[in-house]
């Protein structure tokens, strides 16, 4: 059957949905979760993914800079949105006109937003970002200090104190309970000084499925399991209390099939030498559309119900596949890069470590110009 793109990704807005259930049931009522969907949700689509969200009952959001907070404004959602990164001059009055939280990550930062709240007379909250590790942005000031600035600050409101592990899926490693140690003082200093924060959040995915309730607070912030996926933790981990499932599958068209001689050549620089009379398969697709360079000559993907390795270079727009053990298999058919045909599985994990990257970096490089198909 002829397919109706070159390559395309299937995205299961019920999965996220249900995904999404499973972060709530596993946190519990106390708990406030806000769905990441920064980097268009992930590469599943952001303003698609938050209606879906939405409509589930997520009632904060969050994103990366103000220009992805716009868009979800301008596509109809309502959901509290908090801006993670940038805090940009330019960008402050939009901060305003589109009702976007902003998260302040320094001092001079959160005295230039009371500076900029008063010239426009409005009432802006935000939320503080404490670097209590990862070495990013946030802020690395002792306790009294951040008080003495959130005091002075007079013309806005804390409503959030936040902050993010660098290592929270690592159980050999002291880091994230040092991070949390830290945290708690500055926490502790505030609400000593009647300057406690509505909201607390400490926690992304991994802390929420490997039960490290002492970081939950009252605000987690969950991207990656939303899209399905969880980081394999390292060492003794307690077990995981939260199962999900990907959300999206990734196909490619077959382009053209060709039987070759043993001692053919294939892509680029040669890299592959066929050991045998072969038969085999180009896909209209590349590193262009987001399937990894390091995919070369070490790939895979399900052509005709059976894995099909990548053979040779994987090229901007083309990859080859040796489909000798699936001979069925004709230009306009499909094959699989993400997802499940019969017993037969990939996911962007399996692709990671093919890589030597993450699973994030996999789904988020899914380029643009592959369709996006919502089921």
């Amino acid at each position: 059957m002829s397919q109706p793109y070159r390559s395309w990704v299937e995205v299961s807005l019920g999965q996220i949905t249900e995904n999404f259930r499973a972060v709530r049931s596993a946190v519990g009522d106390r708990v406030e979760v806000t769905a990441v969907v920064k980097a268009e949700a992930y590469g599943h689509g952001a303003v698609e993914v938050s209606k879906a969200l939405e409509k589930e009952g997520a009632r904060w959001l969050a994103v990366s800079n103000v220009n992805e907070g716009v868009t979800l404004r301008r596509a109809g959602i309502g959901a509290r949105i908090i801006v993670m990164g940038d805090f940009l001059p330019f960008e402050r009055k939009a901060l305003l006109e589109y009702d976007l939280t902003p998260v302040i990550h320094s001092l001079p930062d959160l005295a230039a937003f009371d500076q900029f709240a008063a010239g426009v007379g409005a009432p802006l909250c935000y939320h503080l970002k404490l670097d209590t590790g990862m070495g990013r942005l946030g802020i690395r000031a002792e306790p009294q200090k951040v008080f003495e600035a959130v005091h002075a600050a007079r013309h806005v409101q804390l409503e959030g104190l936040m902050t993010h592990f660098a290592s929270s899926a690592d159980y050999t490693s002291q880091q994230t309970a040092d991070q949390i140690s830290a945290f708690k003082k500055v926490y502790a200093c505030l609400k000593e000084h009647d300057a406690k924060p509505i909201w607390v959040h400490l926690s992304s995915t991994n802390p929420i499925a490997y039960g490290r309730r002492e970081a939950w607070a009252n605000m987690v912030r969950t991207g990656h399991a939303i899209y399905g996926y969880v980081s394999p933790a390292k060492g003794d981990a307690p077990p995981r209390i939260l199962n999900v499932k990907p959300a999206l599958s990734w196909k490619a068209t077959v382009l053209a099939v060709k039987d070759v001689p043993e001692g053919t050549l294939i892509g680029y620089g040669g890299m592959f030498r066929a050991p045998k009379p072969m038969r085999i398969a180009v896909l209209a697709l590349g590193y262009a559309d987001g399937f990894p360079h390091r995919m070369s000559n070490r790939g895979k993907v399900i052509a005709g119900g059976k894995l099909a390795p990548v053979i040779g270079a994987v090229s901007m727009d083309l990859t080859t596949i040796d489909i000798t053990q699936s001979k069925s298999v004709k230009p306009g058919d499909a094959v699989t890069l993400i997802g499940t045909v019969g017993d037969v599985s990939l996911d962007a994990q399996q692709i990671a470590r093919l890589a030597g990257t993450i699973s994030y970096s996999v789904l988020c490089g899914i380029n643009v110009r592959v369709k996006r198909v919502y089921v």
